[in-house]
């Protein structure tokens, strides 16, 4: 096992004195040290699995971790053990402290879309996107552990004052549905860990040590949940790169980093910095540019891979020919080489870029699959399934009462359920429950009291069956009941309702296999459903190009990259120029870099449309930071024109290679 480590690694695997910091520099082998590191205390050092817990921020990443330390361990996967998302973990704290947070143990956990619900309500205000963005102060607010008190005095503009004016009602609206938004799944351990001592030596004596894997991605709160978690032991390895450190906006705080030597004056810096993926000038140039960042450690990335193609760098006219250049220049690339779709890459700093590549890539019949898009579970055929299942997991959730009832549509319309509403907000009960009381016959009419509560018969019955049976056959059952394919077939276009009705046999299918394979019934199911931001279903077999943002491209890695879009105002964006906030742009530069292994090419547009306007683009700072050495520049005019004598040498090898191939 030693024997595929080197020295770094292994030093950082069997250091177990105190806190232990590991930077691990883009593809320096980190998981192979978590990976191997958790298999270190298992079996060398007697650990008990189930007091291990290693957290990472992807349930993707958490897959490839288990899979991977069961395979050092033989195998088995160690039994107990933790390997889970931050927001996993938080369920689960949630879920066994219930009553101390003041819920049932069954509670709801809301998504973006219904916490943007929630605020349109108590604020009043029907606009979306001024829901959406007083949310998203909220959230900021809670990820920085700031309650409505503080924000009040914070709030130093109109939006976060209208944010600080709601947030209580919107934090009691939660309540009253017994449900918890994402912030609170990192926001309720933290509270609870602080203010019932108890409650924390309970959780430190059952995670006696903790791996964390992106360590610059935490924000405060996830902080302060590892800090009350370790206390003063601090048995742990935080696994990192500050380099890489690209979600600012997302709450993200750097500071962390800086902040563990301040709480842990002892802490180990191991720094790794040997990269097993890409060739020495593409390194080159990704040193070179983070150069220019200042540095909170200072490290080089190296390789034994040799020095590699050179990076190209050109100019296209505008988005259209440089979409139409890259499909191309791909398309040659990988028939001279021989190689696969999935080889490629394609990268970019906003979703807006990728529209015109992809129509692209369709005219040149080039297979790709995107990355980032629009979250199987944000389909409206799949939010319908979970409202079901969220009511029988939880009969307060009045977001998941209201979406069940009115769809399919049971003559149950918004009359009705305003009536309801009045009486539920006087009892101060649940839809459900007002639904079952006496009372409501006096605010009903019989034929509407009568649908109401035959719905809700349906299901008091799912709720009885749900701990009882296999999840798959009630699942079957609910889509037969309420005749949910009939009633997309009426509703929609034929071939849109055989799409949205193949999704939702995927996922009637999928959560059936799951709840077989993991031992879990339809309750335990509905509470995990809203932490999977995808369906694991992506196709690893399939063929294709990949299509990503910056952002959705860490941790990955590709043979060949092309880094389209790299003008100043797009990257660096032109708001992170305003506001002279360049170093975090520059970090997703370094990461577009390094996904590559063997080859990178990077475009940028001459002119570019905005709104009506076409105005004219500068290549961005950074391919000027990356400097000269293995990158060759073809000008912004025309590439070289070949001779006659080449392109009939060219075109002999490709009919040569046609021929033979």
């Amino acid at each position: 096992m030693s024997a595929l480590l080197n020295t770094p690694q292994r030093e950082a695997i069997r250091y177990l004195d105190g806190p232990c910091l590991v930077l691990a520099g883009a593809g320096s082998g980190k998981t192979r040290v978590i990976t191997h590191k958790i298999a270190y205390l298992i079996e060398q050092c007697g650990m008990n699995p189930a007091n291990i817990a290693a957290i990472t921020f992807t349930n993707k990443a958490a897959k490839e971790m288990q899979e991977r330390v069961a395979g050092l361990l033989g195998g088995r996967m160690g039994k107990g053990l933790t390997v889970c998302t931050f927001h996993a973990l938080g369920v689960r704290i949630v879920r066994q402290e219930a009553k101390v947070c003041g819920l049932k143990p069954q509670f709801s956990i809301l998504d973006a879309s219904d916490t943007v619900q929630i605020v349109a309500d108590v604020s009043g205000n029907t606009d979306k996107a001024r829901a959406k963005a007083l949310q998203w102060q909220i959230s900021a607010w809670k990820n920085a552990l700031v309650g409505p008190d503080e924000a009040a005095q914070l709030a130093d503009n109109e939006l976060a004052s209208a944010a600080a004016k709601i947030y209580r009602d919107y934090e009691r609206t939660l309540r009253a549905y017994q449900a918890v938004d994402f912030d609170d799944l990192i926001g309720l351990p933290v509270y609870l860990f602080e203010n019932h001592p108890e409650v924390r030596e309970r959780w430190q004596n059952r995670l006696r040590y903790l791996l964390v894997d992106e360590y610059q991605d935490t924000n405060r709160a996830q902080y302060r949940l590892l800090r009350e978690l370790t206390g003063v032991r601090g048995a742990f390895t935080a696994v990192g790169d500050d380099d890489q450190a690209i979600y600012a906006w997302r709450g993200a705080d750097v500071e962390n980093l800086r902040q563990l030597s301040v709480d842990w004056p002892k802490l180990r810096v191991i720094k790794l910095e040997q990269n097993y993926r890409s060739t020495t000038r593409i390194l080159h140039a990704a040193n070179t540019v983070i150069g220019f960042n200042e540095k909170l450690f200072d490290k080089k990335l190296w390789s034994e891979h040799g020095a590699g193609e050179e990076i190209v760098v050109w100019s296209a006219g505008d988005p259209d020919a440089e979409a139409e250049s890259v499909a191309m220049k791909l398309a040659g690339h990988r028939f001279e080489r021989r190689g696969k779709f999935s080889d490629y890459a394609i990268l970019y700093r906003g979703n807006h870029q990728a529209r015109v590549i992809e129509q692209q890539l369709r005219n040149h019949k080039i297979p790709y699959v995107m990355s980032g898009g629009q979250s199987f579970f944000e389909r409206a055929e799949i939010k319908d399934v979970i409202a079901y299942l969220r009511l029988v997991a939880n009969a307060d959730d009045d977001l998941a009462f209201i979406r069940a009832i009115t769809t399919p549509r049971r003559g149950i319309g918004p009359a009705t359920i305003e009536a309801l509403g009045r009486y539920a907000g006087e009892r101060h009960i649940s839809l459900f429950a007002a639904a079952m009381e006496e009372g409501a016959a006096e605010h009903l009419s019989a034929r509407q009291l009568e649908q109401v509560r035959d719905f809700c018969h349906f299901i008091n019955r799912l709720i009885y069956r749900a701990p009882r049976e296999p999840a798959a056959r009630l699942l079957a059952d609910l889509m037969e009941h309420t005749h949910y394919e009939a009633w997309l077939f009426n509703s929609c276009e034929p071939r849109e309702a055989e799409t949205k009705w193949s999704n939702v046999s995927d996922f009637i299918g999928w959560l059936g296999r799951k709840g077989e394979e993991d031992g879990k019934d339809l309750l335990e199911l509905t509470q995990t459903i809203a932490l999977i931001s995808m369906l694991d279903k992506e196709d690893e077999d399939f063929d294709g190009v990949q299509l990503a943002t910056l952002h959705a491209s860490k941790g990955l890695e590709f043979k060949h990259v092309f880094l389209i879009g790299v003008e100043e105002g797009v990257l660096p964006h032109q708001s992170s120029i305003d506001e002279d906030k360049v170093e975090e742009e520059r970090r997703l530069m370094y990461v577009g870099i390094t996904r590559a292994q063997r080859s990178l090419q990077i475009s940028w547009c001459e002119r570019r449309k905005s709104g009506k306007e076409i105005r004219t683009c500068e290549p961005s700072r950074f391919i000027e930071e990356m400097g000269s050495e293995g990158v060759r520049t073809l000008g912004g005019k025309k590439a070289e024109p070949v001779s006659r004598e080449e392109g009939r040498a060219k075109l002999a090898n490709l009919r040569a290679m046609l021929g033979g191939g």
